[in-house]
């Protein structure tokens, strides 16, 4: 199975898509990872662009294609990231979860962005200013949504179990 993450940087996705992996033994690929990685390459003569996604995408159809449960974090702001992750899934064989994190208290959004440590060494974190104007396309009705300003970790993580059918005690074979 492919978990597609997405939502606003500092809203909670990536604490919630570790969570989630390392409940379900699955493979997690963050992109802010490889795109830090990318540029700490010394190889990019512009900004990272898609280059990112692409690996992504990539490396989660090699992990599907082995049988493992890929969980695909990313802000994902886009319908044509989305769909690339969808494309993903349908070229592996595997069913894909659409999951969006949102913040819906702004203040606490905003301070769990203002004041979060940066885990990746040379990744400079966004102002709250970038974050709210930055291009979002409506996900519709898609995704299933979580509010991390209701849900604890804990709490989504075993929301998430329910709706993806996982039960708490397997790993991977659901």
């Amino acid at each position: 199975m492919l978990i597609i993450f997405g939502g606003l940087p500092g809203s909670g996705k990536t604490t919630i898509a570790r969570a989630l992996a390392k409940r379900l033994g699955a493979v997690h690929l963050r992109i802010d990872t490889i795109e830090q990685m990318v540029r700490d390459s010394g190889m990019l003569r512009s900004e990272v662009g898609p280059a990112g996604y692409m690996v992504g995408y990539a490396l989660a159809e090699d992990n599907l294609t082995l049988g493992n449960t890929v969980v695909a974090d990313s802000v994902n702001s886009l319908t044509i990231t989305r769909d690339a992750w969808l494309s993903v899934a349908t070229r592996a064989g595997v069913r894909a979860a659409e999951i969006e994190i949102v913040c819906s208290d702004k203040i606490e959004h905003r301070r769990r962005l203002e004041t979060r440590a940066s885990d990746i060494p040379g990744l400079i974190d966004l102002s709250w200013d970038k974050v709210i104007t930055r291009d979002y396309d409506d996900w519709g009705q898609r995704p299933i949504l979580i509010d991390t300003a209701v849900l604890s970790v804990d709490q989504a993580v075993a929301e998430l179990m329910l709706k993806l059918g996982a039960s708490s005690n397997r790993r991977q074979d659901f």
